[in-house]
């Protein structure tokens, strides 16, 4: 590979559709292939720097010279308009929007809710859900069952609304709102879903500090008021960020796992066979699918050097994350789904100071479900071809609209 042409623009153009369901654009290869970092053009305007090679990725996101303060001029958002400029400089920011020490006062009171000892006492609830809604599966009167609607997206709503102590009985109204967040249509749409949700996160966290619960919001007030530091508006921001993404990923994630293991039956039976072999295999399926592409842009703050290509300052960076976990140099044979690969340096829950909030509760969270399902139901197979499978190349997050199965 050569750097000579890192500098010149390239003809990718955002968003780029997967053109089949189970790679990476085939632009990705060929960008990856002349360069690992390359210069691409904003349909929203501009240029950015595009990061495809996974050591690269790593280097971006781990490097604090390179900010995510999306209100900054200059960073690289695919809608830049003044309406989106203007709602996010309304908003108090997301932590995923934070640097440095704003980042970190932010993140560490709330990172002891996500360790894996903390939520290894979850597991026996989750466990519950999981069986309740595969026995609503066993007990439906008609088939196919769309597992979409009866588990991919009720196990992570349910378990999200019981750790954050959001009603479960509102989860048509967030679920209806983030869908539409994340999906490619138009900005109006999107900003009256946002808007919405707000309003809704809002009254939710004003409920909590009159009202407490056992749970990470009340949890979260009762220090803020005990350290003399209350912050509503943090605090909605805060709630804002994990209600939303603490479903939507995990439920497109299940939905693909399942139709991946599903059409790869010598995987499917490695798990079967020795459950132990599942975390592993959940690893695999992150990396595979990457759900979560180009949502990690940064902006740089002061000229950086990364793999031989120079960033200017004030210049803005898209780090590919679904490029990078199919770099050849990072993982052998990319294109094939091998959970035995050990694929655990993936980027799909980002890296570095970033990395996502919620990792381990979607491994569990994959884990039980992938375990569950297939021992209760062991013949269960698709019914329809996983070609003819309605994918969701009209959204952020990649995932399936409706996943139709049987048994």
């Amino acid at each position: 590979m050569t750097n000579s042409v890192a500098g010149e623009l390239t003809d990718l153009e955002l968003p780029v559709e997967r053109g089949c369901p189970f790679a990476p654009p085939a632009a990705y290869e060929r960008l990856r292939e002349q360069a690992p970092i390359n210069k691409i053009r904003l349909a929203s305007g501009g240029e950015a720097w595009w990061v495809s090679g996974h050591e690269e990725g790593r280097a971006v996101l781990v490097d604090p010279r390179f900010s995510s303060d999306k209100r900054k001029d200059g960073f690289p958002l695919f809608t830049l308009d003044a309406a989106t400029l203007q709602q996010l400089r309304s908003q108090p920011p997301l932590m995923l929007g934070m640097d440095g020490a704003e980042h970190s006062a932010a993140r560490r009171p709330v990172i002891g809710e996500f360790t894996v000892k903390r939520l290894a006492a979850l597991r026996p609830r989750i466990q519950d859900i999981v069986d309740h809604f595969i026995d609503d599966m066993l007990a439906a009167d008609q088939r196919p069952v769309d597992l979409v609607q009866a588990l991919s997206l009720p196990v992570p709503s349910l378990v999200i609304c019981e750790l954050l102590g959001v009603p479960y009985t509102d989860h048509d109204f967030f679920q209806s709102r983030t869908t539409m967040m994340v999906r490619r249509t138009s900005l109006q749409d999107r900003q009256q879903a946002f808007a919405e949700l707000r309003a809704y996160i809002d009254d939710l966290v004003t409920r909590k500090e009159s009202e407490p619960g056992d749970d990470l919001f009340s949890r979260q007030i009762a220090r803020q008021r005990q350290e003399g530091t209350l912050d509503h508006a943090g605090l909605v921001s805060l709630a804002f960020l994990l209600l939303t993404a603490g479903h939507e990923t995990t439920a497109n994630m299940i939905s693909l796992g399942v139709v991946a293991l599903l059409t790869h039956p010598d995987q499917l039976a490695l798990i079967t066979a020795d459950p132990g072999r599942t975390p592993m295999a959940v690893e695999e399926l992150l990396r595979y699918f990457t759900i979560a592409d180009g949502v990690t842009s940064r902006l740089a703050t002061e000229d950086v050097q990364i793999g031989g290509v120079n960033i200017k300052a004030g210049q803005g960076v898209i780090v590919s994350t679904l490029s990078a976990n199919w770099d050849p140099a990072a993982f052998n044979d990319p294109a094939e789904l091998d959970i035995e690969r050990g694929a655990r340096h993936h980027i799909a829950f980002g890296f570095g100071p970033h990395q996502c909030l919620g990792q381990n509760l979607a491994r569990m969270e994959l884990q039980i479900v992938f375990d569950t399902l297939f021992r209760r139901i062991p013949t269960l197979r698709l019914a329809a071809p996983a070609a003819d499978l309605p994918f969701k190349n009209d959204a952020v997050i990649y995932g399936l609209h409706e996943l139709p199965v049987t048994w």
